[in-house]
């Protein structure tokens, strides 16, 4: 059984994600910052642990990650127009996972981030989009230079639709939506998959299956 650490452990590709890694045989550990989400996540099979990423430091993020195989890196500011929490959630929250992880010494790191951030940003880009645009961007370019064992998954615009199982992912593909399910699917692949680690994907629906698609990937 692999212990995995889930920040951001109430968020909707958390949700999704957490009944699939008990199928494998993992024991997810979901960590959210409200105590009132423990019994919902504990009925999908989560552990639960509290966790604020925006007040709690590096070192309470190495306590919460104390007997940790690998760490998900599922957190994300929201959808609103505060920029200060592009900064303080989407970048600050995964340094610090990136330093508890370390500290921790739960090597294996898989991050969620998002598609064509490193795409030049044109001037017309609304200041919060911008802003989690270079979090995520910033953030990636962390975990890279990390010693972790890390892969990086950059889904494109995410839906609630039912998953398929197919995918098109790649180091760049075209812009296209992508259920959150699909995304689950594809985390939960490749923390199974020792030849992913080192590895950047975008990923978006498409028509392969995504065992498949993660074989051709790391081919």
């Amino acid at each position: 059984m692999t212990r995995i650490a889930i920040v951001g452990g109430h968020g909707k590709i958390a949700r999704l994600l957490i009944p699939l890694l008990v199928d494998a045989g993992h024991q997810p550990i979901a960590l959210v910052r409200d105590p009132d989400y423990s019994a919902e996540l504990e009925r999908l099979g989560a552990e639960v642990g509290i966790l604020d990423i925006e007040q709690h430091s590096a070192d309470d993020f190495a306590e919460a990650f104390a007997g940790v195989d690998c760490v998900v890196f599922a957190a994300g500011g929201g959808a609103d127009g505060n920029v200060e929490r592009k900064r303080t959630v989407d970048l600050g929250g995964s340094l610090k996972s990136i330093e508890g992880a370390t500290t921790a010494g739960a090597n294996r790191f898989v991050q969620i981030s998002v598609i064509g951030v490193d795409e030049p940003l044109g001037d017309d880009v609304e200041e919060a989009w911008a802003a989690y645009v270079k979090a995520k961007r910033d953030a990636d370019a962390a975990l890279r230079s990390s010693d972790l064992d890390w892969t990086i998954v950059r889904p494109g615009g995410l839906t609630d639709y039912e998953p398929t199982g197919n995918v098109s992912l790649a180091e760049s593909v075209d812009r296209a939506e992508i259920p959150r399910g699909d995304v689950a699917a594809v985390i939960a692949a490749a923390i199974d998959e020792p030849a992913t680690i080192g590895q950047q994907w975008e990923v978006v629906g498409g028509s392969t299956p995504i065992a498949e698609a993660i074989g051709g990937a790391v081919a």
